[in-house]
């Protein structure tokens, strides 16, 4: 049972609970099976609080401290934890249906069998964090950060995971049945964006290009990955995103390298890496040189169709000749607007890529 004194002043409020935190910081709040459901805690220093069956059902929690706090079978449907800080919290079999954890900080959180179906976690932070049969049925986790998270037989069904990062995330035993796997980054902050539709494909391509023997193991894949190279600033994202679309709508798993994150650092072997997965290549060449530096790097001894685009009138770069003694090459094809590109997307880029990856696949029988 709670401490009695410690749940009174809890229940004036943040404030004081606050100060009272501050004149005793060495005392470990003990709010075991503390009905706080609805109350008004945000801001609230929760650190390190036993909040274990603790009924907090509708409860402000907005901004609170409860780092390292235990709230093991806790009840936290409908909360709202929006920016809360849960990092290192013990969250295991709690009730977190429908709760509002929008940009809060769950870096290293145990949400073993934790319910959280229907739970809005929309930019939260879960690096690391345990999601161990846990129950995200329905879940908004739209550009979550699931980093080096270790989900197994965490149920996902329905779920939106559009944009969220899995950066060395461990996934095993998932159920995905109807979840939205869209763009899913598979690079850290400071790399150029890779982004894959599938969380197993994504954790596939991280182990590819991080550990040495599976790279030297595989070789070649037979697959419907599209490999899509350009630098995609936010004026270009339109571009990108028809380019996406229209390889979904033929059932094609689009791979995107942009290249507006870094370009300080080479990444030609994970591109050729990349290449060699991949079904055929699509490379705007609209926007930056560096691509074209980029594919003259990987194309000698990869031998995959690569479409390349160009945006209007804009001049082909000088080394672009040079790719012509490449027969995997085609001609660039060059498209006016937005809409010229989603119009002759099928009859310009697809089809005569996919021919040539036949093509190709023929000379190598």
């Amino acid at each position: 049972m709670a401490n009695k004194q410690q749940l009174s002043t809890l229940k004036q409020g943040a404030q004081p609970w606050n100060e009272w935190r501050k004149k005793n910081p060495d005392t470990r709040p003990d709010l075991n099976e503390a009905n706080l459901a609805s109350a008004n805690l945000r801001g609230a220093n929760l650190r390190g609080a036993n909040l274990s069956g603790a009924e907090l059902a509708s409860t402000d929690l907005q901004e609170a401290n409860l780092l390292g706090a235990t709230l093991v079978e806790a009840n936290l449907h409908e909360a709202n934890l929006h920016k809360a800080d849960l990092s290192f919290a013990d969250l295991t079999f709690a009730y977190l249906t429908n709760a509002n954890l929008t940009t809060a900080r769950l870096w290293k959180a145990d949400l073993t069998t934790a319910k959280l179906s229907g739970a809005n976690l929309s930019a939260a932070n879960l690096t690391m964090a345990t999601l161990r049969e846990t129950d995200c049925t329905e879940a908004n986790l739209c550009e979550a950060i699931l980093n080096y998270a270790i989900l197994v037989e965490t149920n996902l069904r329905q779920a939106n995971l559009t944009g969220s990062s899995v950066c060395g995330l461990s996934a095993w035993n998932l159920h995905l049945e109807g979840a939205n796997q869209a763009n899913l980054v598979i690079t850290s902050p400071n790399e150029p964006t890779i982004t894959v539709d599938n969380l197993e494909v994504a954790q596939f391509i991280y182990l590819l290009l991080n550990t040495r023997q599976i790279h030297q193991v595989i070789t070649s894949i037979t697959s419907n990955i599209v490999l899509i190279l350009g630098r995609f600033t936010p004026e270009r994202k339109p571009i990108l995103e028809a380019i996406r679309d229209g390889l979904r709508e033929r059932q094609y798993t689009p791979m995107l390298f942009d290249f507006e994150k870094s370009l300080s650092r080479d990444f030609s072997e994970s591109l050729r890496t990349l290449a060699r997965l991949s079904r055929f290549i699509i490379a705007d060449l609209s926007p930056h040189k560096s691509i074209s530096q980029e594919l003259r790097a990987i194309l000698p001894g990869t031998p995959v169709s690569v479409q390349p685009l160009l945006n209007g009138t804009r001049k082909l770069y000088t080394m672009f000749p040079d790719f012509k003694q490449y027969p995997h090459v085609l001609p660039a094809y060059r498209y006016n607007s937005l809409a010229d590109l989603q119009t002759t997307l099928e009859e310009k880029i697809i089809k005569p890529a996919e021919e040539k990856a036949k093509e190709l696949e023929r000379q190598q029988k």
